[in-house]
């Protein structure tokens, strides 16, 4: 469905605006990707205001995104599906009330599973010259460490999802995946 709306939208545009330089294909992904986008906010803040958890759901939404886009992870099939299990899995995090210890243990996998598989899956998604991916490593690490400091249950719960996503998408088998991190500098 959104794959169709964001043709839809795109058709418009280049029907609108045809001498617009974006091909319909190049227009089509970028409104798929801000309509999975807004789909993720919307559907996770409404959840969030019907369970109470919205500044959780907040937190969740920040902390998820960041280290995201950072150190990549797997990929649904389709945009509906990937609003729709995020926005879940989103709303049960926002749930997560746990001491300490496991918290820490939820960093100490977070910062485990970045050092060694991020980044993944990303070079499709992004622009970034693959040089530089040594230094997505270092950013999704320092990341997640500081949550070592400010030891929040609901972001160390959202650091260990999106840190499981890079093993699903290292078993998925990620084509330019290369393990940058002991032998590359910073």
């Amino acid at each position: 469905m959104l794959e169709r709306t964001a043709g839809w939208l795109a058709a418009r545009i280049k029907h609108i605006v045809p001498d617009h330089p974006a091909s319909y294909a190049v227009l089509k992904f970028a409104l798929a990707v801000l309509l999975n986008i807004a789909g993720v906010i919307s559907f996770t803040l409404l959840l969030s205001l019907a369970t109470g958890r919205t500044g959780e759901a907040v937190l969740i939404l920040i902390s998820f995104a960041l280290l995201r886009q950072v150190s990549g992870g797997v990929h649904l099939k389709s945009g509906m599906a990937c609003v729709a299990f995020t926005s879940a899995l989103f709303t049960g995090l926002s749930y997560v009330q746990s001491g300490q210890l496991c918290v820490q243990f939820m960093n100490v996998l977070s910062l485990l599973l970045v050092l060694l598989l991020a980044p993944i899956g990303i070079d499709r998604q992004t622009r970034i010259p693959r040089r530089h991916w040594p230094k997505l490593k270092f950013i999704a690490a320092a990341l997640v460490s500081f949550n070592f400091i400010i030891a929040s249950p609901v972001i160390a719960a959202a650091f260990a999802a999106q840190s499981i996503s890079l093993i699903l998408a290292w078993r998925k088998g990620s084509t330019k995946h290369e393990n940058i991190s002991a032998q590359s500098r910073l």
